[in-house]
């Protein structure tokens, strides 16, 4: 155990050095992504060390599913923006005026100005569950959160909005004649009214996996990788995609257009690919994950566009940060983040990230490697937040 300890602390010596007087202390990739931070799992880290993950990553946008109290307080004064959830259980009492108020002074207020929340979305998906009374409890829910933060003076700093599956759509290829199922078009004609009054952004979960998924023979890998391919070309716009993802945002812009509509900005508020699954879930590996999201990544660092909308950079948050364990259906759903639980990457993306004082090991190494990580804490931290 002793020369356990004293290599432990060579090491951190050694480190110390190395990151104090080296040109550039810890590289890292400055990106204009965003991600979820989803938490079904029984392993995560503590709320407390996420943030040095993130600020080491340059990550500055984070989206979570509920309004975590520990994750609010733990992010205080980091600079980073959040987009906070309601589950779709609530949104029958979002209803309620009185009641959204209180929610809003108990769960979002006390943490502003000192933790950004910039965004709550409305249920998750809600379209997806064919529960009609869902449906129709989401605008009018949407619409008593916001008039409460007009109420609350807090409209400015917060917006409102709901993130849908790309379910919603009837038709999304060619992206020119993107339409919305018919059975919607009653509920979504009022939200996206909501959304064109009180600007804000129309949220969609893209993920080019699931088509790859269900046919693996006749979608192209490549061209759901962002790999090179020969990519595809629209009939009626002459606008080529050389990828899934950027044609189905074009298909919901369409959407929304043939519903009358120029106004509202769609963005990505899911997107990623599983590193795992099942035995009939095609094309679940580490490898596609990382060629995915590596090749993602890179792009939000071009800020780039869709063939559609050439103006408009494509705002996008990568789904997951962590791999989640209690996650219920398909051993993919489980499986989406970009990092294991301790810290570690699933896979190379590129992007190389702190998290502190994660020690999973036996008794007899424990306390020598929590010497280390005692000492590399102190030390990124200073480094990251000076």
């Amino acid at each position: 155990m002793e020369k356990q300890i004293k290599m432990s602390y060579m090491a951190a010596s050694s480190l110390l050095l190395l990151l104090f007087f080296s040109g550039s202390p810890i590289q890292i990739l400055g990106l204009g992504v965003g991600i979820n931070y989803g938490q079904i799992a029984n392993n995560l880290p503590s709320p407390s060390r996420v943030p040095y993950l993130l600020k080491s990553l340059n990550i500055s946008r984070v989206k979570l599913y509920d309004a975590d109290l520990n994750v609010l307080l733990a992010f205080s004064h980091t600079n980073v923006d959040f987009i906070i959830g309601l589950g779709n259980e609530y949104l029958p009492n979002m209803t309620d005026p009185i009641k959204a108020r209180n929610w809003l002074q108990q769960r979002v207020q006390p943490h502003l100005p000192q933790t950004r929340i910039t965004c709550i979305t409305m249920g998750n998906e809600v379209f997806k569950t064919y529960d009609h009374q869902l449906w129709s409890n989401l605008l009018p829910a949407m619409q008593t959160v916001y008039n409460a933060l007009v109420d609350l003076g807090l409209d400015k700093q917060v917006t409102v909005t709901s993130a849908h599956s790309l379910d919603i759509l009837s038709i999304s290829f060619p992206p020119s004649t993107g339409s919305f199922r018919q059975d919607l078009s009653e509920y979504l004609h009022g939200i996206l009214n909501f959304h064109a009054e009180v600007k804000s952004p129309f949220l969609i979960n893209a993920y080019p996996y699931f088509a790859y998924k269900d046919n693996p023979n006749e979608v192209p890998l490549d061209y759901v990788l962002f790999q090179s391919n020969q990519g595809t070309v629209g009939p009626i716009t002459n606008l080529k995609y050389d990828n899934m993802l950027y044609a189905q945002v074009d298909a919901v812009y369409s959407a929304i257009k043939a519903m009358g509509h120029t106004d509202i900005e769609v963005r990505i508020s899911e997107t990623g690919w599983p590193s795992r699954g099942d035995d009939d879930e095609a094309g679940a590996t580490p490898e596609n994950a990382g060629l995915y999201n590596g090749n993602l990544l890179k792009r939000i660092e071009e800020k780039q566009s869709t063939p559609a909308k050439p103006n408009v950079p494509v705002d996008i948050y990568v789904f997951a940060l962590f791999n989640e364990n209690l996650k219920p259906g398909p051993a993919s759903e489980g499986n989406y983040g970009l990092y294991y639980p301790n810290g570690t990457p699933v896979y190379n993306i590129g992007v190389q990230g702190y998290l502190p004082g994660m020690v999973y090991t036996s008794p007899s190494t424990k306390i020598a490697l929590s010497v280390v990580s005692n000492v590399l804490f102190l030390v990124i931290a200073y480094l990251i937040f000076a």
